[in-house]
């Protein structure tokens, strides 16, 4: 029987082929890189779904579900190398993505948030709630995690005048897409289609209360993930989501649900706050000074941009702010890294010495 070879000579687009499985989970290139066919049928690839006290939940082709032991290194979203004979020798592949934070509180700890995401829904409402500063904060996060960052601005319908916050929120970057919705509405799947295509991941971010869950649902095509209600009065939303965790939905897409986050403190993420407030970043490399502190200073570019009504006071206080935390905050992680190596190697010097 002989081959019809028309297909290769049309004018026609070839059909594009339907994704494996694997990639359905989020599987791409970047990662098959990393290894190959023969060790990934030793050890096939899984991907965490949610982090427990007890070990990693991960997920695989063929209805695999696996739990590797805990580990610090690892968050959801990660691919693994999956030994089913040794959980605790599955490999972890290295991310396309991270976002992480400064621990909340006083302990210095750099927290994990998620990996290998494709887009961030950073998601705010037409309330209380809405704080430039905090935008500020998830989009720079975003950024330095080479993640696109789209703002969201829930609960519209009870809004009479969407546009004064909406014109705010498209002030925060050029680069940054920002839409106004209402979680509940039957549009709101395709609102988001644009970035929520097959094999793509992407992550719900935000305070409690402002419909991460309820876009989460509208997204799967149920109503699984618990959602919850604002306080009446404040406005402040109720933590109904307790973990992050990673769905898979019937569109094609991952679905990263998160607990709201009351405090975001930006480390190592000099990048992103560079990318942000670029303009302003610009601006300084003309100081005359080199490490110019914008007061006063002779031959401050950044002052004369005040003076002249050029760049606004608030937003240069705000970038100050945020480069003085990540810089505090990067150097206390270090030091803190730092200490915790020199007490392994002392613990690892005394155990050879207990042995002999």
């Amino acid at each position: 029987m002989s081959r019809n070879y028309d297909a290769f000579f049309s004018n026609k687009p070839m059909p594009k082929a339907e994704p494996s499985p694997l990639e359905r989970l989020g599987w791409s290139n970047y990662f098959a890189q990393q290894t190959e066919i023969d060790a990934m049928e030793k050890t096939p690839p899984v991907r965490i779904t949610s982090v427990h006290r007890s070990g990693l939940q991960a997920q695989g082709v063929d209805d695999l579900h696996a739990t590797i032991p805990p580990r610090q290194d690892a968050t959801v979203g990660d691919w693994f190398l999956f030994d089913a004979e040794r959980p605790q020798d599955s490999i972890l592949l290295e991310r396309k993505s991270l976002i992480k934070r400064r621990s909340p509180g006083k302990d210095r700890f750099e927290q994990l948030i998620a990996a290998n995401i494709d887009t961030t829904f950073i998601v705010t409402s037409f309330n209380a709630d809405f704080n430039i500063a905090r935008l500020e904060r998830y989009v720079a996060l975003a950024l330095d995690a080479d993640v696109t960052p789209v703002i969201l601005i829930t609960k519209a319908d009870l809004c009479e005048d969407v546009e004064p916050l909406m014109k705010q929120a498209r002030a925060i970057s050029s680069n940054v897409h920002v839409e106004a919705l209402n979680a509940k509405s039957p549009d709101t799947t395709q609102q988001l289609a644009p970035w929520c295509k097959i094999g793509q991941t992407i992550a719900f971010l935000g305070s409690s209360g402002v419909g991460k869950s309820t876009l989460s649902n509208a997204l799967a095509g149920n109503d699984d993930i618990e959602t919850g209600a604002v306080r009446f009065g404040d406005s402040k939303g109720r933590h109904t989501t307790t973990r992050r965790e990673l769905h898979f939905v019937s569109s094609g897409c991952a679905v990263l649900d998160t607990p709201g986050m009351r405090e975001l403190q930006l480390t190592d993420a000099a990048a992103g706050v560079g990318d942000l407030f670029s303009d302003l970043e610009a601006l300084q490399s003309q100081c005359k000074f080199r490490d110019c502190a914008h007061d006063s200073e002779p031959g401050c570019a950044v002052k004369a941009a005040l003076e002249n009504g050029t760049i606004e006071r608030a937003r240069v206080n705000r970038w100050r702010k945020l480069v003085a935390e990540d810089a505090f905050n990067t150097a206390s992680l270090s030091e803190r890294k730092h200490k915790e190596k020199n007490l392994s190697k002392i613990i690892k010097s005394l155990d050879l010495k207990n042995k002999k």
